[in-house]
């Protein structure tokens, strides 16, 4: 069954985990030309409740009977389980209708349905471990502002795009996020190929970095003959494939382009004078989109203008409010990786110099928190005060291991025993807790009295938020 972007036949779509940020924004794909479209999800959020008001019938819960009568695309996300009521019973509709001829259900997780509508366009596909959605949104915007027109599919909601994660455009270019959970990004068919970083993230699923590295390369072997790779030279796990990756450059006629800091000092500086993020990270990311808009042959200004514009992205350093009477900013930040963790609150501290940071942080899946202890327990270095509150357990990806919050904050403690840190165990009283510290801060130990609060991590500490605003 053909899902092509210009010839969509298919009346009726249903998601099984519509309301993940991916699944969200192939669903408005799906409206945008015309579709049908139904989904369901564990519980309500944010994205649920936008898509409802987008005109999509969402359930919260999954029974099989949320399946519309007449649906012949099911489209799933990958963290749904085998044994999901939806996904049973779409895959038996799709048994009987292959054996019997009858109807036409076609099941399909979200990495492949995806991976058909990026052969309908000149897709750029960018990828890496970090960094990924903030370097679609500004390959996005570059494109945008070259007049291409493109079409932009990425991992959150973007202020530029008017708070969402898609936009619908006539021209040839798709620009896609592509994921590295669960390998979705070997579905894709890209012309033209970026990777930020290759980082120990998703153990869970590649077991050994040595298989996450393979992916990657696998990835860059799915570019399309004639195509182009765009390559950060600085991530060293990245550059140690450069031996393969020249091979696979001959062997399919691509061309490689190598991004630096150093090597492209000059951009990099240029970069560094305009973006209005702050963070070396961030300024590697934007010389990636730099050396896209050259390869694209997009003038440097129009590139520049694009970076400088920029007006930020849900829950990346995004300003959410201020507490005491409008003097102590509150962040919230989706960063989960230590790594992620450790250029966020550099990027804090290069904004906020003379400020304390309080760093309120949920870690996500036990796996990740037990893989990368160690590096989790020297990862709040930068952060003056931290709070960590109890794990957010990933359903069907979690299971009991050695390591939990307790445990972190404990090893936490005995390795900076001078330093605030805190297990907030009860997350509701997390203002409570804020509150006690500020009262209690005394200029004497060097702490003015204008700290930037920073709410972290993948789960659901956004939710705390408003608590902490009120």
């Amino acid at each position: 069954m053909s899902i092509s972007s210009k010839k969509l036949s298919t009346p009726r779509v249903h998601f099984i985990g519509i309301g993940g940020i991916g699944m969200s924004g192939l669903a408005r794909y799906f409206i945008a030309y015309g579709w049908l479209v139904s989904g369901s999800d564990a519980a309500r959020s944010i994205m649920t409740q936008e898509l409802t008001k987008d005109g999509v019938r969402v359930k919260i819960g999954h029974k099989k009977g949320n399946i519309p009568a007449g649906t012949e695309l099911v489209i799933y996300n990958r963290a749904i389980l085998a044994n999901n009521p939806e996904l049973v019973a779409a895959e038996k509709a799709a048994r009987v209708s292959s054996r019997t001829g009858k109807g036409v259900v076609v099941v399909l997780p979200y990495s492949k349905a995806l991976g058909r509508i990026t052969e309908e366009y000149q897709t750029i596909a960018i990828t890496g471990s970090h960094g990924k959605s903030t370097t679609t949104a500004l390959a996005g915007l570059a494109l945008m502002r070259a007049g291409l027109d493109p079409t932009i599919l990425v991992g959150t909601k973007l202020a530029d795009l008017g708070g969402r994660n898609i936009r619908i455009g006539k021209g040839p270019y798709l620009v896609l996020e592509a994921d590295d959970f669960h390998a979705a990004f070997l579905d894709y068919s890209p012309a033209i190929s970026i990777v930020t970083n290759i980082d120990r993230e998703h153990m869970d699923f590649y077991k050994t970095f040595a298989n996450a590295k393979r992916a990657f390369l696998k990835f860059l072997s799915q570019t399309r003959p004639g195509g182009t790779l765009i390559l950060n030279r600085d991530d060293a796990p990245l550059y140690s494939l450069k031996p393969a990756i020249m091979r696979l450059v001959k062997k399919r006629t691509l061309k490689v382009v190598w991004f630096s800091l150093d090597g492209d000092a000059i951009t990099a500086r240029k970069i560094k004078k305009i973006i209005p993020i702050p963070g070396e990270h961030n300024i590697s990311n934007a010389l990636a989109v730099a050396t896209l808009g050259a390869v694209l042959k997009i003038p440097e200004a129009k590139v520049l203008a694009a970076i400088g514009s920029y007006k930020g992205a849900w829950r990346r350093m995004e300003l959410k409010g201020k507490l005491k009477g409008a003097t102590i900013p509150v962040y919230d930040d989706y960063a989960h990786h230590p790594t992620e963790i450790r250029a966020t609150l550099a990027a804090f501290r290069e904004k906020f110099p003379q400020s304390p940071i309080f760093c309120i942080f949920q870690p996500h899946q036990a796996k990740r928190l037990n893989l990368l202890f160690d590096d989790f327990v020297g990862a709040f270095d930068t952060a003056d005060i931290v709070f960590i509150l109890p794990l957010y357990k990933v359903l069907g990806r979690d299971e009991k291991f050695a390591h939990d919050s307790a445990a972190l904050v404990n090893v936490m403690q005995k390795k900076s025993p001078g330093k605030l840190i805190f297990y907030l165990e009860h997350p509701n009283n997390v203002r409570l807790a804020v509150e006690a510290i500020l009262k209690n801060m005394r200029p004497q130990k060097g702490l003015p009295r204008s700290p930037v609060i920073v709410m972290m991590g993948a789960g659901d500490i956004s939710d705390l938020t408003g608590k902490l605003l009120k």
